[in-house]
């Protein structure tokens, strides 16, 4: 069972996401509302897998992920984030992003992409 970290400042989206992703056999161990905390919870829970949206106050998504990328160079995180433009695209991936999913998400597409990691 692969141990899921949510960051989403959107309480309703760590919530539905974390329903979903329940429902299919993944074990969320913690949520984090923006990227500092992520940051955190990263180093105290080890997840196996990172869902980071990118607009989050304190720290956005890019930074906690190049900072989570320093930690652990072969950390799995996945960006869901209504910020599709190319720019945000790339910026996440050359960051360290495994893949980039637009919201609103499909499930099968979001299932698909986090079973493949």
């Amino acid at each position: 069972m692969k141990r899921i970290l949510i960051a989403d400042d959107a309480g309703f989206m760590r919530a539905s996401l974390k329903m979903l992703l329940e429902k299919n056999g993944f074990q969320v161990v913690g949520e984090a509302e923006n990227g500092a905390v992520a940051v955190k919870k990263y180093k105290e829970l080890k997840p196996d897998i990172v869902t980071m949206d990118i607009t989050m106050p304190e720290l956005d998504g890019i930074g906690a992920i190049k900072i989570i990328k320093q930690l652990d160079p072969d950390c799995k995180i996945v960006v869901i984030s209504a910020m599709g433009q190319e720019v945000f695209v790339r910026e996440a991936v050359l960051a360290g992003a495994k893949g980039f999913i637009l919201k609103p998400y499909q499930e099968p597409h979001l299932l698909e992409t986090l079973n493949k990691l």
